[in-house]
This record gives C-alpha cells, sequence and structure tokens, in this order.
C-alpha cells in the first residue's frame, strides 16, 4: 500500500468520520491539494461532504457500531480507493488505540499518535504518572489504581481528604467517575464506579483523586513533530460544562497571569517530547487558587480547535496532515504570537433547557455572517438531522479584538441564526452571552449546572 514521503503531502486522505468535522477535515485537505474519501452510514448519504468528496463509499448502516466503529470497514474502503492516509476526526475511533494500530499495519499513515501513545495517555491512570513523571503537576490522589483492599482505600481516601472522586481509568467525556462526600458511602461508590467501568469502558479500573471544589477547566493545545519539536498554542477556558459536556469554549481563558500560563504550556511542550508524541494534542486541567492540576489528555483534535485558530492564526488540522506526512513544524515556540479573543457556541439539536434531543428535518436554515463569524456545521435546509448520533449539528465562532467585541458579536451572530423544524440550544447560549458572571469570565465547572437547578427550581 502506498504512503507518503517525508518531503510531500499525501495525495488522498480517507475520512473516518461524519458531521462538521468530516466537512471540516475535506476543507483543510482541498486547500492542501489533497483528495478526499469520506465513509458514511446510509443515515448519512445526503450529507454535504459526501457530496463534495472526490470518492464516497458506504460502510453500513445507521447505528455507529455497524459503520463508523467498524474497523474492517473503515480500512477495506481505503483499500479499494488507494487512500494513503485515515483522519480520525474526533469521537469514534480517534482515540482506540487499536484502530490506529491496524491502520498502521495495514500500510496507511494513522493521521494522529502512536498506537502506543494513545494506549498510554488513553488509560488515566497510566497517564497521570507518565506527566508526573514530565513534571506536570497533578490532582493530589491515589497512586495508581486503587487496591482491592478496603481499609487501603479508606485509607487513602482520609490522607487525600475528602470530598473526593472516583474516576474509571479507562473513562472519558465524563462518564465513569462519582463524587464521595463522605466516608460511609466511599466503599460503596467505589464498588459502582468499577461495576460502570467495567460494563462501559470494559477496563474495571478505578483510581481517586481530590474534588476540587471551585475549579475552571482550562486546557493547553499541543502541536509535535517525529523530529522532537513541540510546541503549545495557548489555553482555551472550557468551563461552561453540564454533565462534563463542553457548551461554550474561548480563548484565551479569561484572568490568568501570564507567568503561570507560560510555566504550564511549556511543560506541556516539554512532557510531548519526552514521550514522544507525535500530532495534535489536548492536555486539559483543572484549574483553582492559580495552580493547574492534569486530569487527562486528548490524542486527538479537539471539538473547539477553532478558538485557537482564530487567536492563533494557525490551522491546526493542516498541521496533523502535514506531521503525518513526516513533515516539520514550521514555526518555534518563540514565533507563535496570539492576538484578540475567540468563542464558540456549540449548536445542539435538543430542547435548550431540558437537553431532549430533537433530530428530524431542517425546514429553513441560514447561517450567521459579519465581521469575525465563523460557522462550521454541515446542516442545510431540508438536511435531516439522523436520531442515531451526537446532536452537535454546528459551531458558531466569534472573533473580536477584546472579550467584549468577540462577546457582541456571538450575540449578534446568534440572533442572526435560523434553524427551523427541530429544536436547538441557541437560546440557551443567549442567555449565557447576557449572564453577569459569564460576562466577568472565570465561571467554575459547576457554575453552568448550579445555574440550570435554580432556573428548574
Amino acid at each position: 500500500m502506498p504512503s507518503a514521503k517525508p518531503d510531500k503531502l499525501f495525495d488522498k486522505i480517507l475520512i473516518a468520520n461524519r458531521g462538521e468535522i468530516a466537512l471540516r477535515v475535506q476543507r483543510a485537505c482541498r486547500e492542501l491539494g489533497v483528495k478526499t474519501v469520506v465513509v458514511h452510514s446510509e443515515a448519512d448519504r445526503d450529507a454535504k461532504y459526501v457530496r463534495l468528496a472526490d470518492e464516497s463509499v458506504c460502510i453500513g448502516p445507521p447505528p455507529s457500531s455497524q459503520s463508523y466503529l467498524n474497523i474492517p470497514a473503515i480500512i477495506a474502503a481505503a483499500e479499494v480507493t488507494d487512500a494513503q492516509a485515515i483522519h480520525p476526526g474526533y469521537g469514534f475511533l480517534s482515540e482506540n488505540a487499536d484502530f490506529a494500530e491496524k491502520v498502521e499495519r495495514s500500510g496507511f499513515v494513522f493521521i494522529g499518535p502512536r498506537a502506543d501513545t494513545i494506549r498510554l495517555m488513553g488509560d488515566k491512570v497510566s497517564a497521570k504518572a507518565a506527566m508526573t513523571k514530565a513534571g506536570v503537576p497533578c490532582v493530589p490522589g491515589s497512586e495508581g489504581a486503587l487496591p482491592d483492599d478496603p481499609k487501603e482505600i479508606v485509607k487513602i481516601a482520609r490522607v487525600v481528604g475528602y470530598p473526593v472522586i472516583i474516576k474509571a481509568a479507562g473513562g472519558g467525556g465524563g462518564r465513569g467517575m462519582r463524587v464521595v462526600h463522605t466516608e460511609a458511602a466511599l466503599l460503596s461508590a467505589v464498588t459502582l464506579t468499577r461495576g460502570e467501568a467495567a460494563s462501559a469502558f470494559g477496563n474495571p479500573t478505578v483510581y481517586m483523586e481530590k474534588f476540587l471544589t471551585t475549579p475552571r477547566h482550562i486546557e493547553i493545545q499541543v502541536l509535535a513533530d517525529e523530529h522532537k519539536n513541540a510546541v503549545w498554542l495557548g489555553e482555551r477556558d472550557c468551563s461552561m460544562q453540564r454533565r462534563h459536556q463542553k457548551i461554550l469554549e474561548e480563548a484565551p481563558a479569561p484572568d490568568i497571569p501570564a507567568r503561570v500560563l507560560t510555566r504550564i504550556g511549556d511543560r506541556c511542550a516539554e512532557a510531548c517530547r519526552k514521550i514522544g508524541y507525535r500530532g495534535a494534542g489536548t492536555f486539559e486541567f483543572l484549574y483553582q487558587d492559580d495552580e493547574f492540576y492534569f486530569i487527562e489528555m486528548n490524542t486527538r483534535v479537539q471539538v473547539e480547535h477553532p478558538v485557537t485558530e482564530a487567536t492563533t492564526g494557525i490551522d491546526i488540522v493542516q498541521q496533523q496532515i502535514r506531521i503525518a506526512a513526516g513533515q516539520k513544524l514550521p514555526f518555534r515556540q518563540r514565533e507563535i504570537t496570539r492576538r484578540g479573543h475567540a468563542i464558540e457556541c456549540r449548536i445542539n439539536a435538543e430542547d435548550p433547557f431540558t437537553f431532549v434531543p430533537s433530530p428530524g428535518r431542517i425546514t429553513s436554515y441560514h447561517a450567521p455572517g459579519g465581521p469575525g463569524i465563523r460557522v462550521d456545521s454541515h446542516v442545510y435546509s431540508n438536511y435531516v438531522v439522523p436520531p442515531y448520533y451526537d446532536s452537535m449539528v454546528g459551531k458558531v465562532i466569534a472573533f473580536g479584538d477584546t472579550r467584549e467585541q468577540a462577546i457582541a458579536r456571538m450575540r449578534i451572530a446568534l440572533s442572526e441564526m435560523v434553524v427551523e423544524g427541530i429544536r436547538t440550544n441557541i437560546p440557551l447560549h443567549q442567555e449565557l452571552l447576557i449572564d453577569d458572571k459569564f460576562v466577568r469570565g472565570g465561571t467554575s465547572i459547576h457554575y453552568l449546572e448550579e445555574r440550570l437547578a435554580k432556573r428548574k427550581s
């Protein structure tokens, strides 16, 4: 199977994903002069990116398990279309080490980290150990997995101090975690989380961390090549969350001292060099009292990458492709500059306050525009939002010279946006954008949940 030479890009890339990220990767490829193959389920046959692709291959019926998670079908599609590389996007198989390994063994290039790196960072226990070794600060907690001995678990919790949070080693996306406030509730919580972890992730291993009461969720975007070059592209504030799922993100994060950011950013870049990281990645932290605590690393492109692109001028997806082709990063840390402020609102097909999914036909659609506005979306008038996948139908990104200008532009953009025929969470975003605490900046990860609870009562 052909592969790319280090001095050139690929001739053809297969995009193993759907929705707005499939279109985003496709656009990056088209700008680079690279042909694209799009795989799709029967439910996505009429998607915009399928129509725009150089080639498309239907890989199965609507359920993800029979299509977007079907590794043999994806690799077979790459074989019959003579693709050289596979871009996994985010979600689905993007952080599946077995998939990355099978892609490479089949003679294709996986546009992402090596399989062993994905495994290392995908297990929260080994990731935390690797980061501690690399000098990245971690949340206080158990040293590795919790033991089977109940007495030892109680001892560890007493040392860490309540409240604590029990987390699945193989968890992610907010699943597989449980907060414990008292010793009386500890052991049953461990047992329950172990059972959930085994069922959801095939791995019953759990560990313990101190539960921070008012943290913010701050993440550092990194890029690293095969030649031991690594840089960080600034931070994002992703604290506006519901059930550990991000709703709104921004860059830069409000009111964090530059010296504190520089110190943690440099450590992240150095950690990439130490573990031999390749591609784009994100270090996720809890931030409280001017201290950063590592929680996990996402070994893929993030949903919220556009806010970093807006503030740095760097196309992260194109850099992923260039790195996978063996090219060196075209810039050094001192050459990376940031300007302005960017905010991203995730537009979901769901009731804005009950969060009940709202699939169906979009009878009318109008994307907003104007200075500083970017819309990443695969939908259009008469498009049918299928009920089988994530509810996100697009993202609106607003950029301004200041945070105040970015907020003002986002308010205008959302007032112009039309999505009829289904319900969306646009009204929730509109409420948040005039919320006093959000406008001031620096809310904790618990703020939105608490606000929604008050609204409900």
